[in-house]
């Protein structure tokens, strides 16, 4: 009988299930599987850090609508993964994180890169966690790794398998190859529950849907779309929800913070919030009521039953995949006539050009006389081609450019999450990159976030990547200075400036194109310019570090209100008789 080793069993594995692209970084622990993938044809895209290797993983599967795969080394590669898996964890992103350890027989021998149980860390923050022990067990485990990742709420799991196990061998013919499954069905709603809301959709009369993460998918879109245009019911888009509907759509709005605005503006509120696929919480205004207001009745309609209700009670919960929910609603809700929406949408899609409206106003040079962020960050957009993926890290920064840019498909716009750690820029635009060959992708970046896998130029160079990495340089840290300025007074500014860098410059020195930008009118001719070239391009764009976006102004709150201490980017501490120091 033939043999095989561990690691020709893990890439032929991961091949039988379908997967084509590794995220990496070299180990020893991982070179009789990285030798295999060659004959298996699997791409490997080896980065220059482990978290850049698994954000790509995780941006990959969100626009590729697969299980991102991300192998690393034992030990600090596994540790340095940590990041990646929770924040997978946290944006139900299904990633399979496969680590490398020392060998079985060596455990409490204090060996190389080891010393600690790599799995009881990874089990909280993961669907499943295991450690491979025999050889022969590699394919039908990896088999069940893949369909948890995908099942019900998806999420990241984690295998480790031994460098003993990796470099082992077993007969071939007592291993079965795994198969994907011919057919995965997802939970639908009942009859009645498609009926109730289809009800309380017609008796509303400002009603809205906000899609989120759920509802991010090829089939969940296409679907939205046409039930949009069945019943005239403006969606909005939570953070992950962006690209379910394309923007020349006549129910599209945009992002959800068009609602608080409309409230804040028009005092127009919905009587009906329809959450599709988005979970409440901080990106949906948390406990506030702005954005959905307490007077509203909420259908949710979620895979993972835990999250209806997290913050309010539901008039309606629906445990279902938001794609099964939205072919039953078509399928029952398609003959009576519906209520005309015009007005209500064309009110909630000016919310976004009400928002801007102070800053489009404004002069192009901030109080520095450096370039406004806002003006910057329209030229930016207006410059882009039209199928530009797009992937953002940082506070301010990306917060100017989101609301501008366009998402071409659904899970082309990736960036900070729950979890609200910087760094994930770099490896999402890696993985946007694999997930569409030879398509643009932009990398909107704060100068801070731009420091900490700066290194991924480097990476982006080598696998020639087609990313414009575009970053707006106010040498400080924005949101956290801005933040300290609200509540300590700029007296007290500590830890939050940086160096104006020449990051363009750090890019060539990687073999990237770079440009430096200080004026408004040069911008659209650098962005043109870099996304026109044949290798990746840094666009370094000069902004005033005083320009303050509002975003953070409500992040931080009220600090002002006396009987409250307050906490940036949380609820406030109410202490009866304090008042703030000055």
């Amino acid at each position: 009988m033939a043999e095989i080793s561990g690691g020709v069993a893990l890439a032929r594995s991961l091949k039988a299930l379908g997967v084509s692209e590794v995220f990496t970084l070299h180990g020893g622990h991982l070179d009789s599987f990285l030798v295999a993938c060659q004959d298996n044809d699997i791409r490997l895209t080896d980065t220059r850090h482990e978290a850049s290797a698994g954000h790509a993983a995780e941006a990959f599967a969100r626009a590729a609508g697969e299980v991102g795969v991300c192998v690393i080394t034992a030990g600090p590669g596994f540790a340095n993964v940590l990041t990646s898996i929770v924040n997978a964890w946290l944006d139900a992103t299904p990633v399979l994180y496969i680590a490398g350890a020392p060998p079985l027989r060596e455990v409490e021998t204090n060996p190389l890169q080891g010393g600690f149980d790599q799995v009881a860390m990874a089990a909280p923050v993961t669907k499943w966690a295991h450690r491979v022990t025999h050889v022969e067990r590699i394919p039908d485990l990896v088999e069940k790794a893949v369909r948890l990742a995908r099942s019900g709420r998806p999420g990241p799991v984690f295998l480790e398998v031994p460098i003993d196990v990796m470099f082992g061998r077993a007969d071939e013919a007592g291993m079965r190859m795994p198969a994907r499954p011919a057919f995965e069905g997802r939970p639908a709603p009942s009859a009645a529950a498609a009926d109730r809301l289809l009800a309380m959709l017609r008796e509303a009369e400002r009603p809205v849907i906000i899609a989120g993460g759920g509802a991010a998918s090829v089939r969940a879109a296409g679907l939205l779309r046409r039930f949009a245009s069945l019943t005239g019911v403006p969606v909005l888009e939570s953070l992950k929800g962006a690209g379910v509907l394309p923007p020349e759509h006549p129910q599209y709005v945009g992002g959800a913070g068009a609602l608080a605005v409309a409230a804040m503006v028009h005092d127009q509120r919905p009587d009906l919030v329809v959450l599709l696929g988005a979970r409440m919480g901080l990106f949906l205004g948390g406990r506030s009521g702005a954005i959905i207001p307490d007077g509203a009745r909420v259908a949710q309609i979620d895979v993972d039953g835990a999250e209806i209700g997290r913050l309010r009670p539901v008039d309606l919960a629906i445990v279902a995949d938001a794609a099964e929910t939205l072919e039953a609603l078509l399928a029952r809700g398609g003959d009576a006539p519906w209520p005309d929406r015009g007005a209500w949408t064309k009110l909630l899609q000016e919310a976004p050009k009400l928002a801007a409206a102070p800053f489009a106003g404004a002069p192009p040079l901030g109080p520095n006389g450096l370039l406004h962020p806002f003006h910057a960050a329209r030229a930016v957009a207006e410059a882009l081609a039209p199928d530009t993926a797009i992937a953002w890290d940082g506070g301010e920064a990306p917060a100017w450019i989101r609301p501008l840019v366009r998402t071409p498909e659904v899970g082309l716009n990736a960036g900070n999450g729950y979890l609200g750690c910087l760094g994930v820029g770099q490896g999402f635009a890696i993985g946007l990159a694999r997930a569409r060959p030879r398509r643009p992708v932009a990398l909107f970046l704060g100068d801070g976030a731009a420091g900490f896998h700066i290194a991924e130029f480097d990476t982006m160079v080598r696998h020639r990547l087609p990313v414009t990495t575009v970053i707006f340089n106010n040498a400080c840290w924005g949101m956290s200075q801005h933040g300290q300025e609200l509540v300590f007074g700029r007296q007290h500014l500590t830890a939050v400036k940086l160096a104006a860098t020449d990051y363009h410059e750090v890019a060539r020195g990687f073999g990237c194109y770079g440009e430096k930008v200080t004026r408004l009118e040069d911008i659209a001719p650098a962005i043109r310019r870099a996304q026109a070239q044949d290798l990746p391009a840094c666009v370094n764009i000069v902004t005033d570090p005083d320009v303050v976006h509002p975003v953070t102004v409500t992040m931080v709150g009220d600090v002002e209100s006396e009987g409250q201490i307050p906490v940036p980017y949380y609820e406030n501490i109410p202490v009866p008789g304090y008042r703030k120091e000055t």
